[in-house]
Parts: structure tokens; C-alpha cells; sequence
């Protein structure tokens, strides 16, 4: 821990900029993937609910079931429900789940983004760091004793450094919580649009229509 500590306070002003960048990013790689898991875990939840009602072509009691639910499932399938009755072709009951998916989607990947923008900042911040550090350092022994300039330069360099060094070791972590969170998203997303195609194949065959849902 001493270790660590002399490492950050060799590093200069330009350690706790990236240190709050990493705290900053952290605590938005914790809430998104608590959001995704609980998302995910109520998804699953609701189809395991509404699927025998399809099955049945028991629409009414689905319906029902979905629109007291706040999951992104049941908001996608509320849509589609409400217009099994007055679709004329499965295209409409399509284009209505779709717009309901564009309503979920911005949710699902909302500040994930910022994650690798914050891998970027920090590591531009440690080499902003570094090459003041380095100007200073050459500032420094500009006027030293020739003897000593070369034990000042290279203790002067060794210190910069300490801040690119951090700033890359905030910046991979932010980087694969990001391709995580990223992949997780995609994984929901993947699974509400196959959850659409079920439903709209067990429409299709509750109407007795290949071609389309009757009116």
C-alpha cells in the first residue's frame, strides 16, 4: 500500500484527474451492469409468464399480464398485443414492436458509451502529464551542475512517466468493462428481437393464417 501511495504522489496534479475518471467510470460500469442483469432476469421472467397464454391463443389474459409490467419484454409485447386485433397483415404487428424495441433500446445503452471515452481521457491525461513532467524536467536542470544533470534528468523522466503508466492502467480496465457491458446489452437486444419473432410466428398460427394476420 505504501508502494502505491509514493507512486501516486510522485505522479504529480495529473494523478487525480485520472483517478476521478476511473472512479467516474467504475461507478457507471457498476449501475449498468446491475440495470442489464435485472433487466435480463425480468425479460426472462415475463415470457416464462405470457408464453403458455400464446400458446393457448389466450391473448386477452397476455396482454393483461404484460401491460402491468415494467420489464422491457412486456413493453415490446404490449405493443404487439394491441394490435392483434386490428392487424390486417403480420407486417403491422411487426412495425408496432419495432417501435416499441426503439423506445427500449436508447435504456439499454444509455452512458455505456461513456466508458470508452473514458478510457481515451485517461489516457491522454497520463501522457498530458508526462510531457509537462518533462518540461519541467528539462526546465529544472537547464541551470543544474553539469555533474549532477544526469541523475536529476533520468530521477525528473522516472517521475512523468508515473503518470502515463497510471493512465494506462486506468484506461484497459474501462476498456473491457466496456466490451462486457457492450456485450451484454447485445445479448438482451439479440434476445428481445428473437422473443419477437416467437411471437409473432404464435400469432400467425392462433389465426390460422400463413400469410398474415387476419382482421
Amino acid at each position: 500500500m505504501s508502494a502505491v501511495i509514493e507512486f501516486f504522489q510522485l505522479g504529480g496534479k495529473f494523478m487525480y484527474p485520472i483517478l476521478f475518471v476511473f472512479g467516474l467510470g467504475m461507478a457507471i460500469a457498476i449501475e449498468r451492469y446491475v440495470y442489464l442483469t435485472m433487466t435480463g432476469a425480468s425479460n426472462r421472467a415475463m415470457w416464462k409468464k405470457i408464453v403458455p397464454y400464446l400458446k393457448a391463443g389466450n391473448f386477452q389474459q397476455a396482454v393483461s399480464v404484460t401491460s402491468k409490467s415494467k420489464s422491457a419484454i412486456g413493453k415490446i409485447m404490449t405493443y404487439g398485443l394491441y394490435r392483434v386485433g386490428s392487424a390486417r397483415r403480420r407486417d403491422d404487428i411487426e412495425k408496432a414492436m419495432e417501435e416499441s424495441l426503439m423506445e427500449v433500446l436508447p435504456k439499454l445503452e444509455k452512458r455505456t458509451h461513456y466508458l470508452a471515452t473514458f478510457a481515451n481521457i485517461a489516457t491522454l491525461l497520463g501522457l498530458l502529464g508526462t510531457i509537462i513532467g518533462l518540461i519541467q524536467a528539462f526546465t529544472a536542470v537547464a541551470n543544474a551542475n553539469p555533474a549532477e544533470k544526469a541523475d536529476m534528468l533520468s530521477g525528473s523522466i522516472s517521475i512523468a512517466m508515473n503518470t502515463t503508466a497510471f493512465g494506462l492502467m486506468v484506461a484497459i480496465p474501462l476498456l473491457l468493462v466496456h466490451t462486457v457491458i457492450q456485450t451484454k446489452t447485445n445479448q438482451i437486444v439479440d434476445s428481445l428481437e428473437m422473443a419477437s419473432v416467437k411471437f409473432l410466428n404464435a400469432v400467425t398460427e392462433r389465426q390460422g393464417d400463413p400469410k398474415g394476420v387476419a382482421a
